[in-house]
Parts: structure tokens; C-alpha cells; sequence
């Protein structure tokens, strides 16, 4: 029998910093939680202080200040709403490259997307099992703006998010790791999300993926209208990547030729990365034609390969700090302004429904 656990909907409106303090003041212990979170395993793991890590930090805030003005009075907003500094929040938004830089990376994650004749009724469905540590926040928010539009976001560790917007586009991510060598100053991926997705058209937010993704995110994103593609990147390049037979399916290894290299660096990660990619491919091959949303739950409930599954347990052979787990499932219909998520593996725990 499978547990219920729905979250509460924190809902924003109004200017950037209304949005960002709101958010703040409602999830002020999970915020506060998350970068307790940061800086305790950055100083298990690598003995860095909270003032270093912060240091670090900093370095980015140019790139966020050129690339999107808007997101730092949310953040600001946030901070205050919080009560904790803007160099906080803007660490939660730098997770996954403070992470990198202070290399310790237990983040794996599967994604798909499929439309057309793979689905039952034509309309394209997105979604992603979220793979990270045991014990990552999770709120669900839903933002009016000033100008109309709207987001709903499921959001971790209080600075990322998988989100859906009123323009009909639905995109969700995957860690594809990089050399380290390879690493520089650039927008971190979680500062990239909130503008590519405040776009009004798909082909919008399809651009900043590939002229500003340059960190170490896979971006697997749809349209209302059918139209899906994955947004491979690297801190020098990118690549765009379109369905075959109306489906696409991403995991943590680089597809693109010129990429691949890359994959052997990451030995730890790779092997199960192959093994959920192509399971889930065959399952949605075996239901080509006949997927709906319902089916998809079923699919990202596989425990084949487990723990690394497409469905992810902690290894108990693993050290603590090391175990990954689903700690959210989550697949949307932008079609119909539906988001379906989990606040566990799905296995143990019921999509609940969350509407735009």
C-alpha cells in the first residue's frame, strides 16, 4: 500500500520581490534547512568553511546581475522573507556548481518526454524521477505575475526548480557531469531556470537553454503544442537533441558524438546511467502508442538494476554521504495545466495532482 503525503501549494503574486519574499516567509524552515544542508556536507566532505563556500559563492553574482536582474530581487525578496543572507540563497541557486567545485557529486536523475502517436491522445507529457541525497526539501509553488503569467514549480533544496508555465512549456533536468578542469564562472543552472521559463513562447526559452546552459545540466523540455527536445550542455557548448518516434529519454551520459568523451570521467555515475536509459526507452517502447500519464507513473516505479534503478534506493554499500535516492517523481501534461508529483520514490508514494 503505497503513502499519501501531499505538499501545500505556496502561492506568490505581485513584483519579484513580493514573489521572492512570499516564498521566503512560507518556507522559511526548508530554506533555512537546505543551506544548514550546503555547508554541512561542502565541510564534511571538504573541510571548506560556510565563509568559504559563501566566497565562492560570490563569484558567480556578476553573471546572475548580467543575465537576469529580475531573479536577484527575488532572491532578495527570499532572503528577507527567510531571514537568512542574500549570499545564502543565492548558494542554494548555485547547489549543483558548488557541488562540482567542491567535487562530490551524488546527483543522478532519469527524464522523458513523449508526444504525438507514442501517446494515447497525442498530447506530450514530460517528467523526471529526481534523484539526489535522502532528506532534500521539497515545496510546491505556484507564482501569478504582475503580467499575467503564471509558473508552478516543484522546488528543491529551496533554489531549484521543475516547472511548468501558463505559456504551455514543461521542462525538467539531469545532471550530466563534466570534467572539473573543464568548470568556469557562468550563469549557475538553477539562475537560468526562472528566466527561461518566464518566456512566453518555446522557442524562447529553447534559446537561453542553448546560448546561456553552459554549467552541466541535460534540459529536457515540451510544449502544449507536441514539440519536445533535450538541451545537452557543457561549459563550452551545447547541443539540441529531437525525439525519434515522438520520444526522447535522457539520463546522466552525454549523447551528442562530439561529448562522449566526457562519460569515462565519471565511472561512479555512468554504469547505472546507461542501465535506467535503456530500460525506460523499452518501456515506453512496449507502450508506444498507448502512454498516458497513469502509464508513466507505472514506468518510473522500475526497479530493474536496483538500488540504481529508474526508481533509485540508497546503496547500502555505499558510505552515508554517498547514497542517492528518488525523492520526487514528477510528470506533467502541460496540455491540460497539470503537474503530477510524488514526495517520495513512487514506488512507496502516490502521485498526488497539483494544478497551474
Amino acid at each position: 500500500m503505497k503513502q499519501k503525503k501531499r505538499l501545500k501549494v505556496i502561492e506568490c503574486s505581485g513584483t519579484d520581490y513580493e514573489i521572492g519574499r512570499q516564498y521566503g516567509e512560507a518556507a522559511k524552515e526548508n530554506i533555512i534547512n537546505s543551506v544548514d544542508a550546503l555547508m554541512g556536507r561542502v565541510n564534511n566532505f571538504h573541510k571548506a568553511s560556510k565563509e568559504e563556500v559563501l566566497t565562492n559563492t560570490r563569484k558567480y553574482l556578476p553573471e546572475v546581475e548580467r543575465f537576469d536582474p529580475n531573479l536577484i530581487e527575488t532572491l532578495r525578496g527570499q532572503a528577507e522573507g527567510a531571514e537568512v543572507t542574500f549570499d545564502e540563497v543565492l548558494a542554494l541557486r548555485c547547489w549543483f556548481e558548488l557541488r562540482w567545485y567542491y567535487p562530490k557529486l551524488t546527483t543522478m536523475c532519469t527524464s522523458f518526454a513523449v508526444t504525438g502517436k507514442a501517446t494515447s491522445d497525442g498530447k506530450m507529457i514530460v517528467g523526471q524521477n529526481f534523484d539526489v541525497s535522502p532528506g532534500a526539501t521539497l515545496d510546491m509553488v505556484k507564482v501569478e505575475r504582475e503580467d499575467g503569467s503564471s509558473e508552478l514549480s516543484l522546488v528543491y533544496w529551496g533554489g531549484g526548480e521543475l516547472t511548468m508555465n501558463s505559456a504551455g512549456v514543461g521542462i525538467v533536468l539531469n545532471v550530466v557531469p563534466t570534467p572539473m578542469e573543464e568548470q568556469r564562472l557562468v550563469v549557475p543552472c538553477c539562475c537560468l531556470m526562472p528566466k527561461a521559463m518566464r518566456q512566453k513562447r518555446l522557442g524562447n526559452t529553447l534559446t537561453l537553454l542553448c546560448t546561456h546552459g553552459r554549467s552541466m545540466l541535460n534540459y529536457t523540455l515540451g510544449s502544449r503544442e507536441g514539440e519536445i527536445f533535450c538541451v545537452e550542455t557543457k561549459p563550452d557548448d551545447f547541443n539540441v537533441l529531437q525525439p525519434v518516434n515522438d520520444t526522447l529519454v535522457h539520463a546522466n551520459h552525454f549523447l551528442t558524438e562530439r561529448f562522449k568523451e566526457g562519460n569515462a570521467r565519471s565511472p561512479g555515475i555512468i554504469g547505472s546511467s546507461y542501465v535506467r536509459q535503456q530500460r525506460l526507452e523499452r518501456l515506453i517502447g512496449m507502450h508506444h502508442g498507448d502512454i498516458t500519464a497513469q502509464k508513466m507513473m507505472e514506468m518510473m516505479s522500475d526497479h530493474n538494476n536496483y538500488p540504481h534503478s529508474v526508481c533509485v534506493h540508497p546503496n547500502e554499500d555505499y558510505p552515508p554521504e554517498a547514497r542517492s535516492t528518488t525523492v520526487s517523481s514528477v510528470i506533467m501534461v502541460p496540455e491540460d495545466n497539470v503537474m503530477y508529483a510524488t514526495c517520495g520514490p513512487p514506488c512507496q508514494y502516490e502521485y498526488e495532482e497539483y494544478r497551474l
